[in-house]
């Protein structure tokens, strides 16, 4: 049970381990593209790619006939990674072996559905994958395993959702494959990462510049980070502290832009409707404005 690209990894493990995959749910093809064309996410695509059966039900906390439909399955247990639907009580009793999801943080630290983001935002030093027995809370249920990956001076969200998505794979196997004992998630040092939305990509100058270099370094592509240039939305997709000071939001240079404390450097930039372009090159065809809101 997945739907993204993180999920597709343990989807292709289980596959080629030889495990009897009886169903893949997935969340059903969304409008994508100019066309609005319907589209279906990577894990619909995958099971069809290995010729699975897939289902995919707009929604199953309240449908009776879904539970009953996922009951008849006569699971095993349902590995479940960023599906993106609340699966009720009936369907997580469903399986001999319950619910087992594939997390992408060391719980309890960074709960809820944006974990990857949510460590670099913070600056943690580490992150991880826990394998959970699922529960009707938010990611509190007991763990099976967990792995800890480091989280370098640099790291982007798109090369720790490799790194984890792999980790994840090779350790569902483990989990399926050892059946290890739950253990309770400690009671303090829980934390909650929220879905992300667009507002939260744009950079507040007032803020440190070691902040939004990990603010860009997050939300990057997804929801991306951005600035004002007059009327012009500018988003930024890669950038750097740099050395100095000044008003918040003012340029030192051509590239640089004072923060609360410090100084950023801007790497790459997008104006809306146009490709990406390195800074130098991009601000030889628009000049920003002297101060950035």
């Amino acid at each position: 049970m997945g739907s993204p690209d993180f999920a597709v990894p343990a989807l292709r493990a289980l596959h080629a381990a030889g495990h009897e995959i009886a169903a893949v749910y997935t969340q059903p093809p969304k409008p994508a593209g100019r066309g609005q064309r319907e589209t279906p996410c990577p894990v619909h695509r995958a099971a069809l790619d290995l010729g699975l059966p897939v289902r995919t039900p707009a929604r199953v906390r309240r449908d009776a006939a879904e539970h009953a439909a996922f009951a008849a399955l006569d699971l095993d247990a349902a590995v479940v990674a960023a599906y993106g639907l609340i699966l009720p009580k009936p369907m997580l009793d469903a399986p001999r072996r319950g619910c087992l999801n594939i997390h992408a943080s060391l719980l309890p630290r960074w709960r809820g559905a944006g974990p990857i983001q949510a460590a670099i935002l913070a600056g943690d030093a580490e992150t991880g994958i826990t394998i959970m027995q699922m529960e009707e809370g938010l990611d509190t249920g007991p763990m099976l395993l967990a792995e800890a990956a480091p989280i370098g001076p640099r790291a982007t969200t798109p090369e720790l959702h490799d790194t984890l998505a792999a980790m994840g794979a090779r350790l569902i196997l483990r989990a399926l494959a050892e059946n290890p004992w739950a253990v309770p998630q400690p009671e303090s040092g829980a934390s909650y990462a929220p879905k992300l939305a667009k507002a939260d990509g744009r950079l507040d100058w007032t803020q440190e510049a070691l902040a939004l270099d990990r603010r860009i370094r997050a939300l990057t592509p997804w929801p991306g980070c951005y600035f004002q240039a007059g009327a012009e939305t500018i988003r930024v997709l890669a950038g750097e502290p740099a050395q100095g000071s000044g008003p918040p939001g003012t340029l030192l240079d051509a590239q640089t832009v004072a923060c609360g404390s410090g100084a950023l450097r801007l790497l790459r930039l997008q104006r809306p409707g146009r490709a990406a372009q390195p800074a130098a090159e991009f601000l030889r065809g628009f000049a920003l404005p002297s101060r950035l809101a």
